[in-house]
């Protein structure tokens, strides 16, 4: 088996056990409850694995003769002397060690071994003895959550006010917690060949893919499925630069530009993050899911509404990326009609599908690029205005490529998708990766990818990484100028018209279509392999082939009858 196999074969275990175990757990919570109760301690345990593993590092440095961090047992009348030993723990415990590593600082009652060790102990009350000895009284296994979080705040400031300290509170069973606690502490964030940081990151996807699954629409409102996010962030490439989502939900686009960027040898400092989120405790996710990764944000002073309270007024960011909620009714409430995002016609009241797309447009640099996900209903629909937004973007050459997507990719929706790429600037030019982009000015690249991925169960699709790399190729191949050269350093191929999957279309052909933009009226049908037969001869001889199976089909009707009636049927 090789090591990529090995790995998802470890992340499917991971993934069976969990769920599996947490399905007794969940009967005393409801899914919203149970997502910030597991996902709390999810990040606990995370937190207290990577102090413990660079702890150990710490250890092995301490005692290496070689390293600087070196103790030499000769100062402490050998290494089996308890000066020795004391020296080594306080070494251990010294916060900068940690720091200087990007390793969150966990303070010792915050350690999941104190949680395990106690988390029985302060059923109905106790007082715990703590490392520094003093004692302090818990009177529930919730409360010894809430501390430990609380310490976590107070050592990790851009934490504050981000954990959701809900543990006290929670109507459940406190034996079921401590359960809970020992459940969580079988996840293993340490692997020979996965970082735990992606260990993290599959686990926190998991769960919010199931809990989306749980809560129905609502639970999805935060979750991107990663092959789609994986999509948008390829096609743009976020390299350097601000980065801006105006509904961040978890926080899975900047996830994944920092894979995009670690993947392609770059540095995560020289990209600015900007987010925004309503939803409170979504917002606290995102925080952590940056925190974690030691990747430094802005997602505002607060949780706040994108179009009644924007966070981040003043920004022009070099990509934006996006997953609003589709068709969302009602978003106007508090917002002018002459409200400056509005540059292409004010979006009607029952659907802010293109109030999303102006408000990111307004927020795109001069020669920024966007990719938005939206319901296929923004490529065509002509009601209350939308059609004359949409004319204004195509007129305006703000569009640059459409993708449609296939069904059945979202959990908590089943309506068609499609993705729209814009920016402000089709002229040549260099992109923030270094690419040479050629002048496409009046000229749309449409993508079917209708047909593409694979149904991972009953009621799921998803894209292979080969999809994901058709789309992207075609993209940038498109995109380039004829000596472009791909991220890797080769060559790209040169772009070309594929029948029923792409087209690049000049802006008379779409003025003809009324600015509908939806790909499949531009891509075509695949393209049938000729077999040299000229289609009057292949007719005379498919009709002719076609009145001879009529012929033996009446004869066998006959035969068929005659059997009956031999057996005594009437037919």
């Amino acid at each position: 088996m090789t090591e990529i196999n090995e790995n998802q074969q470890f992340l499917t275990d991971l993934e069976k056990k969990l769920w599996n175990a947490a399905d007794k757990l969940r009967s005393t919570l409801d899914a919203s409850q149970y997502k910030h109760t597991v996902l709390g301690l999810v990040f606990l345990k995370y937190v207290s694995d990577s102090f413990y593993i660079r702890q150990d590092q710490l250890k092995a440095q301490f005692q290496d003769p070689e390293h600087d961090y070196y103790l030499d047992p000769e100062d402490f009348d050998g290494a089996d002397s308890e000066e020795y030993q004391q020296e080594l723990n306080t070494e251990l415990e010294e916060r900068d060690y940690y720091t200087e590593a990007n390793v969150f600082w966990v303070p010792q009652q915050a350690r999941w071994k104190f949680l395990q060790d106690n988390n029985k102990t302060v059923i109905g009350g106790a007082e715990i003895t703590l490392a520094d000895g003093t004692k302090k009284k818990f009177s529930s296994i919730g409360h010894l959550i809430d501390n430990a979080l609380d310490a976590i705040e107070a050592v990790n400031p851009k934490l504050k006010g981000v954990l959701n300290k809900l543990y006290t509170r929670l109507q459940i069973d406190q034996t079921k917690l401590g359960e809970l606690i020992d459940l969580v502490a079988t996840i293993p964030f340490k692997h020979q060949s996965l970082d735990s940081k992606d260990i993290l990151g599959h686990v926190y996807e998991y769960f919010l893919g199931q809990f989306a699954l749980a809560e129905g629409k609502k639970g999805g409102q935060y979750y991107t499925p990663k092959s789609i996010v994986s999509l948008i962030v390829q096609m743009l490439e976020p390299f350097k630069g601000r980065v801006y989502d105006p509904a961040m939900g978890s926080g899975g686009f900047f996830v994944q530009s920092e894979h995009f960027i670690k993947a392609h040898k770059g540095r995560i400092g020289e990209v600015s993050i900007y987010g925004q989120e309503y939803n409170h405790t979504t917002w606290q996710l995102a925080a952590m899911n940056m925190v974690i990764r030691g990747i430094d944000f802005n997602f505002g002073k607060e949780p706040a509404n994108t179009y009644t309270n924007d966070q981040h007024p003043d920004l022009r960011a070099d990509f934006v990326m996006a997953n609003p909620p589709f068709n969302m009714k009602e978003w106007d409430t508090g917002v002018k009609d002459d409200d400056p995002r509005w540059v292409y016609g004010k979006p009607p009241s029952g659907n802010a599908n293109f109030a999303w797309l102006q408000h990111m447009l307004y927020h795109l640099a001069p020669n920024g690029s966007l990719g938005l996900l939206l319901a296929n209903g923004s490529m065509s629909s002509n009601t209350k205005g939308e059609g004359d937004i949409r004319k204004a973007l195509v007129e305006n050459d703000l569009v640059e490529c459409m993708v449609a997507l296939p069904g059945q990719l979202f959990t908590n929706t089943q309506i068609p998708a499609c993705i729209w790429f814009l920016t402000k600037n089709k002229g040549e030019r260099t992109s923030a990766t270094g690419r040479k982009l050629r002048d496409r000015k009046g000229e749309v690249l449409f993508i079917d990818a209708r047909n593409l991925g694979y149904m991972k169960d009953r009621v799921l699709r998803d894209f292979t990484q080969d999809d994901l790399n058709q789309v992207t190729e075609t993209f940038h191949a498109w995109q380039c100028s004829p000596d472009c050269h791909s991220r890797e350093g080769g060559n790209l191929l040169e772009y070309a018209d594929e029948p029923g999957f792409c087209k690049s279309v000049k802006l008379p052909e779409i003025q003809k279509h009324d600015h509908v933009l939806t790909p499949g009226r531009y891509v075509g049908a695949v393209a049938e392999e000729d077999d040299g037969e000229p289609f009057a001869e292949k007719m005379a001889r498919l009709t002719s082939q076609l009145k001879t199976q009529f012929k033996e089909s009446d004869r066998l009707e006959a035969e068929i009858k005659n059997n009956l009636a031999g057996l005594g049927y009437d037919v």
